[in-house]
């Protein structure tokens, strides 16, 4: 009897691990969100880096602390913009993308790389969908005007935060893009 509960324990030790495994997708490529947002024009990458200042201005803005002051964006001949931006699901980072129209307002979401092992619903169209047309000037709250996703609660959460960070951040830079 002792080697069979040996066996059975050795057995869910190895299994154990695997179970463990974070789910790793990548969806989109930078250039392929930029080309959803702003079909046929021709966003240029750049690599914008905020000055102290601006990135306190950002966080007293948004409520969110700025975790890089290191920005990508994408930017088209007439104001299009795309922002690429990380948040941390509940253990790893979720990649996103913001197109941003000339007047400040989301043209939409894409997620470009999940990580995490749940709460990949937020990939969905009609999730993605309740951030088009805002701007720095809502609120973009869970259960205020973006709704959670069950299952899927820190990732609808952080990526809505993420997204009230980019349009502080976009608010405040769009005199120098």
């Amino acid at each position: 009897m002792p080697r069979d509960w040996s066996r059975l324990i050795a057995g869910l030790a190895l299994s154990a691990p695997a179970a463990l495994v974070a789910r790793a997708e990548t969806y989109l490529s930078e250039a392929q969100a930029a080309a959803i947002f702003f079909l046929g024009v021709k966003l240029e990458p750049r690599k914008i880096e905020l000055t102290p200042e601006q990135a306190k201005a950002v966080s007293r803005a948004s409520g969110e602390r700025v975790r890089d002051r290191k920005i990508r964006v994408w930017r088209g001949p007439a104001g299009e913009t795309m922002i690429v931006d990380e948040v941390v699901g509940k253990h790893d980072f979720i990649t996103y993308a913001v197109g941003i129209d000339q007047d400040g307002r989301v043209r939409g979401i894409e997620i470009l790389d999940y990580r995490e092992t749940y709460g990949h619903e937020i990939r969905k169209p009609d999730w993605r969908r309740q951030f088009v047309g805002k701007s720095a000037g809502d609120p973009l709250r869970i259960d205020k005007d973006i709704q959670n996703i069950s299952g899927a609660t820190l990732s609808s959460v952080h990526v809505t935060n993420g997204v009230r960070r980019v349009l502080r951040t976009y608010e405040i830079l769009k005199g120098s893009l």
